[in-house]
């Protein structure tokens, strides 16, 4: 890319929205929520200032994410807010930027105009889309282009893809609706069911990150206390939840993510599977943090499993480096140039 040309890249998740700007990293980290007036429609904020009103808000203000289980449920507020996002993270008026967007994998094509129309009112003068993946692989460091074969688990909020990649493009993948909100949601349900106690799911995230566990064990059975409501009494109260609580929760989910790695590795080719066993499986996102996982899954699956450098960010990394790739003509699949009027479609 010539120097007076900028390019940014965007993670647009269900959970997060991250940029990345090309000579200075990740410029925004920030939760994919708008909270806007119930009357009107209008947004009164994005991102962790929204996050803060989540459960927090009254009858006149909902605060939401408009992108659940990897589609988007509210494009008007999610072209809202990837505007809001664009403009705060480059605000010249002099020079418009090149806009690489990660997208979630399930979007429609309706969808997918929404958040291209968003970035071209925010100024971009080209605007490419990137399945994540292959973004994710390029953020985690692998050299994609070359003949050889590497598998990728990107565990996001609302979506798990798993796809093999080799010589810049996907070769078989899966894509499953099961990630780190479908864990906050059973979480909920099981403090109803088991202890009829209720809480919100910012308990939830934190429940999962302090104390679930992939493998939990006598040595590593954590407490952590929580708030919420004591639906018995119907009043406020607290309650310590355990690692070993939260394991029939965990263990049908990471079946699931194993179920869905041996659907896409029965379909890999004989040559790239003799790779992946050497390469390993690399986990990528936010879900990938979930403890011990990578341990779990080596265990059933037969085969090296690591955690990517700074998994979470992965994505949004690899959406701005895309860039060079693509003007390099290296990749030829799941990179599109979707500007209006200019780009292929």
């Amino acid at each position: 890319m010539a120097s007076n040309e900028t390019g940014i890249g965007i993670d647009l998740g269900t959970t997060k929205v991250m940029i990345y700007k090309e000579d200075e990293g990740i410029v925004i980290n920030e939760p994919s929520v708008v909270a806007y007036d119930a009357e009107s429609g209008e947004p009164i904020a994005f991102g962790q200032k929204a996050y803060e009103m989540v459960g927090k808000t009254h009858k006149n203000i909902i605060a939401e994410y408009p992108l659940k289980d990897g589609v988007i449920s509210n494009y008007t507020l999610t072209k809202e807010m990837v505007k809001y996002f664009i403009g705060k993270a480059y605000n010249s008026k002099i020079v418009k930027p090149k806009v690489s967007i990660c997208v979630p994998s399930a979007v429609t094509g309706i969808e997918e105009n929404a958040v291209v129309d968003a970035a071209v009112s925010s100024g971009a003068r080209q605007v490419l889309i990137i399945e994540e993946p292959i973004a994710a692989a390029i953020g985690a460091g692998i050299n994609i282009v070359e003949a050889n074969g590497n598998i990728i688990v990107d565990i996001g909020g609302g979506t798990t893809d798993i796809a093999v990649i080799s010589l810049g493009g996907i070769v078989c993948s899966k894509s499953i609706k099961l990630a780190g909100n479908a864990i906050d949601r059973e979480i909920i349900k099981m403090l109803k069911n088991k202890y009829s106690f209720y809480a919100g799911q910012k308990t939830a995230q934190q429940l999962k990150h302090e104390v679930a566990d992939c493998l939990p064990s006598d040595e590593n059975n954590r407490c952590f206390e929580i708030k919420g409501i004591n639906l018995a009494k119907g009043l406020p109260g607290k309650l310590k939840v355990y690692t070993k609580d939260l394991q029939p929760v965990i263990d049908p989910i990471v079946d699931e993510y194993i179920i869905a790695i041996k659907n896409v590795l029965e379909i890999t080719p004989p040559e790239l599977s003799g790779d992946i066993f050497e390469n390993g499986i690399l986990l990528t996102g936010a879900g990938a943090r979930l403890a011990n996982l990578d341990k779990r899954l080596e265990q059933a699956l037969k085969c090296k499993v690591y955690v990517a450098e700074n998994c979470e960010q992965c994505v949004a990394i690899g959406t701005g480096k895309a860039f060079e790739l693509a003007t390099k003509g290296k990749l030829e699949s799941g990179f599109r140039d979707v500007t209006p009027g200019l780009g292929k479609k």
